[in-house]
């Protein structure tokens, strides 16, 4: 979906304009450097939402951290993993990211992200979304993914980039969506980041 106040034509960017990362996520810093694109990264103050639907959560979201940092042009994404209309986010204990792990065992669930881009008074965010299934997990294979602290900050309690690869028997759709940047959404939303 596309905001901008007065529902009147958006400005004309400037190409030249830093990408700010409202996030404080190692992933996506990664992902922006890997694909070569200048930008800096500045932790949002912001409060998350936590119901609705998968959608309109992560959009929402991903505004409120685009909106919260002051800079030309903001860069703003969201992630949940969502299994049966419930979304897990991240564990608060090794426990609970048991939990996460075993609901998650041998179903397919989806991983949901908002991102959202702000210039000035133009908004504009869009969704995307995964599905992975997780192959079936025993006890050990919960103890061994546990004790790599891994689920630490991970939505869904899991890192499709780390050890977590081990968990995932097939995904069906962006693969860095899960890793938490949405690529394909962000060459749609900003060609010019990309030479476009």
């Amino acid at each position: 979906m596309t905001a901008s106040p007065g529902g009147g034509a958006q400005p004309e960017r400037s190409h030249t304009d830093p990408l700010t990362l409202a996030s404080r996520s190692p992933q996506r810093r990664a992902i922006l450097e890997q694909l070569g694109i200048p930008f800096v990264a500045v932790a949002p103050r912001v409060e998350e939402s936590r119901g609705g639907a998968p959608r309109t959560l992560v959009c929402e979201n991903a505004l409120r951290k685009a909106r919260a940092v002051d800079a030309a042009r903001v860069l703003g994404v969201d992630t949940a993993v969502t299994l049966d209309g419930r979304v897990f986010g991240k564990p608060h204990d090794q426990a609970e990211a048991r939990g996460f792990l075993a609901a998650l065992s041998g179903r397919t669930h989806e991983v949901w992200s908002g991102i959202a881009l702000v210039e000035g008074p133009a908004e504009r965010v869009e969704a995307s979304v995964t599905s992975v299934t997780f192959r079936r997990l025993t006890e050990s294979d919960l103890d061994a993914y546990l004790a790599t602290e891994e689920w630490r900050e991970r939505a869904g309690g899991y890192a499709i980039q780390g050890r977590g690869a081990a968990l995932v028997e097939r995904i069906e759709g962006d693969y860095l969506n899960v890793v938490g940047l949405p690529v394909a959404e962000l060459v749609r939303m900003a060609p010019d980041l990309f030479g476009g």
